[in-house]
């Protein structure tokens, strides 16, 4: 049986930093470039997310999430991703949770994130959990292919 911690941090953690890159890399393939996303790429930088949620299993980092303040009154989710060979372990679930039960106690009402149609996984994962369709919020709403997603915490 695997062994899987959960542990809260910054965005300064290494395992986070390589996460990052590892993101960067993944949405960077789905539109044909870095190029296509240059617009979009000063919103995402790492050290604007205040609280990270790095996942261990068996002492190895395997996952993360990021939440950062979006506004007074939502909290937004930010490179959520778990390594191919750990999917299917109910990882993402648990981090959403723990995600979105860190959100209230910062005196969030919702969460929002952003994530693109193509990644089925990630949508699906989202309407399971309660996250509804939004207008695309800037910057996405000049990011084609973007879908925006919310959920009402409180």
């Amino acid at each position: 049986m695997d062994q899987i911690s959960y542990i809260w941090t910054n965005a300064d953690d290494p395992d986070f930093r390589r996460f990052y890159l590892i993101t960067e890399e993944y949405y960077n393939s789905l539109v044909g470039g870095r190029s296509n996303r240059s617009g979009f790429i000063p919103y995402n930088l790492s050290d604007s997310i205040h609280d990270v949620l790095v996942v261990y299993v068996n002492g190895t980092a395997a996952a993360c999430a990021g939440l950062k303040r979006y506004s007074d009154s939502d909290a937004e989710i930010k490179r959520v991703w778990v390594e191919t060979e750990q999917r299917g372990k109910n990882i993402a679930s648990a981090m959403m949770d723990m995600i979105e039960e860190k959100a209230v106690s910062q005196g969030f009402a919702r969460t929002v994130l952003q994530t693109r149609e193509v990644m089925k996984a990630a949508v699906s994962l989202y309407k399971k959990r309660g996250y509804y369709i939004i207008d695309n919020y800037p910057p996405y709403d000049r990011l084609e292919g973007a879908v925006c997603f919310a959920k009402d915490l409180i």
